[in-house]
């Protein structure tokens, strides 16, 4: 029997250079088991404790063995920084599980050979796990690792059963299962990594606040702020909304939506709503999934005010290259233990495709979770189908309560058509936490909507400037940045701007300008795109809205006398000079005007919303790009194609855009602080999440001609800092086109 040490998993010196006692393979193969084993109790414990114990078999040949002995008698950097290639180990035990289970054990060798790689498809025409595991390489890495003399109780697999008959979700779950229990390998894997690596950070991971913990804190904030609140009908509809989500939280986990009209309180309710829930049903974390990063800040500010450091706000706008990413990378990033998440679209949905470690490592964290997909009408079309399939077996198989929270609910039911291509695997038996959403409606009812008199005929720019000017205080939302551009231009000088043109620190500058400018009463008159319809708390009298889909509109009115405090606002809908381009913002403008052409009633009539969005889902493909054909899995291969499926589902189809740090010179700006910090330490986690604030994405074509000019430089692959100063217009944020934008003053 090897004696203590005589295998290394990892090797790491001390503060003061001095080589540690290594980290014993052995015991880091059955911590890892162990708590794979943990994480996945409850849809496959078995199949991870197995792929645990066999995940790291190829350490134990000599060549690995020789390889992290060179220097100083253990191995320095190499391989902890996760530099591949030099003692490849992760294919031993993925051979062995094929070699021992016939085709079951292809479920462990997904799991074994891509903990670092990233899950692989079975068959494709690239790098294919089939192609791995047929290679003489891969044979002898397992016949090496065994004549290695690994102990007996590593390979003795008496106990374990190798049925797939208890699959959740059988067949059509497959694919779930597998990344769950893929989740649950590597993040056992870091954290045994990082418990030798790196104790102090390993330590900092205990959270000590509970959910069950933070309801009376959360109680105690909510009675402040009644007691806070004035007396008016708005108020008392938010309390009366509270007390029905705290009083439906008792029913059993599942899927909900929670209808409310903006200006309703939704946030702040859908919470109650979801700690509540946790209190009576045991639930582990709440995951509060948000479309835009130009919102998450407030939201998560919000909770941060009331829950402190329970809360965790990630998302992705400054990462870079997946493709750099090393072991220290990987190691700090979230793995999503912690009470309460607050995270995008792009980071929860791309995360459930996700092949790669970084990204799956946080799905078992979801699991015995509650969801609020807030705004969820914006779920986008074309992933729509692979979207629904996944919330139903989370909430049918892992144990998780899904809220779909949006003043405008899209239509997620289960639909045939004559052609089978459109019908729709929904969301069934879905619970309204309203109790009569219709007469909420009514009673929230603040606008009168002003359609177009023609819908084909637009209004040009200069005409709708001097409609703007006619009021004191106006926000106008147009559909593009440019459209943002040339509006802000026909303005007076203090009209202020907002698009995603402008980073995240400025537009939350704008935005407080905004909200303070209104309750003082300060004439304030606003040009943004549609960034400010979801989750931007601002009040005006007078909004006017670019024709877009209904839900839109509907969002924009909720910017229009949010408080009540006037008996009607007015939203104007207006015809833009240039039509929408091909695309899903031309097919929700068709779908709109579809719906309200011959419409005499309320535009924003509740009932109307079922109809706009069947319109729409039916001009689209929802799953345009074949996500559920990849994941389906072949009932005598196992073969699915994980890896092309995750690339496949991109929330934002970026391959024509790029991320630039900009040197934004707003109060409070750190901007070049961390820019100068990433020029000398390079892209550490903390840094990137620093960085967030300061990035705004452009399109590729612009970079490289700024790149070309020396006005922007790489920082690091994939991601650019500004370096001329000119390029950031402190009103319209980063302006790619050469000339200083200055307003033309038409409208004095």
């Amino acid at each position: 029997m090897p004696g203590k040490f005589d295998f290394i998993a990892h090797a790491a010196k001390d503060d003061g250079g001095n080589w540690r006692p290594p980290h014993d393979l052995v015991d880091h193969l059955s911590s890892v088991a162990q708590l794979a084993a943990d994480f996945s109790s409850g849809y496959g414990r078995r199949w991870a404790f197995q792929a645990g114990l066999w995940h790291d078999l190829g350490k134990f040949r000599d060549r690995f063995q020789r390889y992290i002995r060179l220097a100083s008698g253990y191995e320095a950097d190499a391989h902890i920084k996760g530099e591949a290639g030099k003692a490849p180990h992760s294919t031993a035990g993925a051979v062995l599980a094929c070699d021992r289970f016939g085709p079951a054990g292809r479920v462990l060798a997904y799991l074994i050979a891509g903990h670092h790689a990233g899950l692989y498809d079975w068959n494709s025409e690239n790098d294919s796990l089939e192609y791995r595991l047929s290679l003489k390489d891969s044979r002898q890495e397992l016949d090496e690792s065994l004549s290695a003399g690994p102990p007996d109780e590593l390979l003795d697999t008496c106990g374990f059963d190798a049925s797939l008959k208890a699959i959740p979700g059988g067949g059509a779950g497959f694919s779930l299962w597998v990344r769950m229990l893929f989740s649950a390998l590597v993040d056992a894997d870091f954290l045994d990594t990082e418990r030798y690596m790196n104790p102090g950070q390993f330590e900092q991971r205990n959270w000590q606040l509970s959910l069950e913990a933070l309801l009376p804190v959360f109680n105690q904030y909510m009675a402040n702020l009644s007691a806070d609140a004035t007396l008016s009908e708005v108020n008392h509809l938010r309390a009366s909304i509270l007390g029905q989500c705290q009083a439906k939280a008792q029913e059993a986990p599942g899927l909900f939506s929670l209808t409310v009209p903006t200006g309703g309180g939704k946030t702040l309710s859908s919470m109650a709503f979801a700690l509540e829930h946790a209190a009576h049903h045991d639930k582990k974390r709440i995951i509060y999934v948000i479309p835009y990063t130009s919102i998450i800040e407030q939201t998560a500010d919000i909770f941060r005010s009331i829950f402190g450091e329970a809360v965790i706000e990630h998302h992705s706008n400054a990462e870079s290259d997946p493709n750099q990413e090393n072991a220290q990378s990987r190691l700090a990033c979230e793995n999503w233990d912690a009470p309460i998440i607050v995270t995008t679209n792009v980071q929860f949905f791309e995360s459930l495709f996700a092949s790669k470690t970084s990204r799956c490592r946080k799905l078992h964290n979801i699991v015995d979770s509650i969801v609020v997909l807030d705004e969820a009408q914006l779920l986008p079309p074309e992933f729509l189908q692979p979207i629904l399939d996944v919330l139903n077996l989370l909430t049918a198989h892992y144990g998780v309560t899904v809220v779909l929270s949006t003043a405008t609910q899209p239509a997620l039911a289960s639909r045939e058509y004559f052609d089978v291509n459109q019908n729709l695997r929904g969301l069934d038996n879905v619970r309204e936490i309203i109790s009569d959403p219709d007469e909420l409606y009514r009673r929230l009812e603040r606008v009168e909507v002003r359609l177009p008199t023609n819908w084909h005929t637009p209004t040009d720019w200069d005409t709708l400037a001097q409609e703007l000017t006619a009021h004191e205080s106006v926000l106008a939302i147009v559909n593009r940045r440019q459209d943002a551009k040339e509006l802000w231009q026909r303005m007076s000088e203090d009209t202020l701007h907002l698009s995603a043109l402008m980073c995240g620190a400025h537009r939350s500058q704008v935005i407080a300008d905004i909200k303070a400018r209104l309750k003082d009463g300060i004439p304030t008159r606003v040009i943004s795109t549609q960034l400010v319809e979801a989750g931007v708390d601002v009040d005006f009298p007078v909004v006017y809205r670019a024709l877009a889909g209904l839900d839109s509109i509907a969002q924009a009115a909720g910017r229009c006398n949010r408080e009540g405090k006037l008996n009607r606002g007015k939203v104007v809908v207006f015809v833009p000079p240039k039509p929408a381009p091909p695309g899903l913002l031309r097919k929700g403008e068709d779908a709109c005007r579809n719906v309200l052409h011959t419409h005499t009633g309320n535009p924003l009539d509740r009932a109307l919303f079922g109809q706009y969005f069947e319109r729409l889902y039916h001009a689209c493909n929802l799953d345009e790009h074949g996500i559920a054909d990849l994941l389906k899995v072949d009932g005598q291969t196992l073969a699915v194609n994980f890896r092309t499926a995750a690339e496949r589902f991109r929330l934002i189809q970026d391959e024509d855009s790029v991320p630039v740090i900009v040197l934004y010179q707003g109060e409070g700006s750190e901007a070049e602080k961390w820019i100068t910090t990433l020029r000398k330490h390079g892209p550490e986690r903390w840094l990137m999440r620093k960085l967030q604030r300061y990035t705004v994405n452009i399109h590729r074509r612009d970079a490289d001609r700024l790149l070309h000019l020396g006005d922007i430089e790489e920082a690091i692959p994939g991601l650019y800092t500004q370096v001329s100063d000119w390029l950031y217009h402190p009103d319209l944020g980063f302006n790619p086109d050469g000339t200083p934008p200055t307003p033309t003053n038409t409208i004095i």
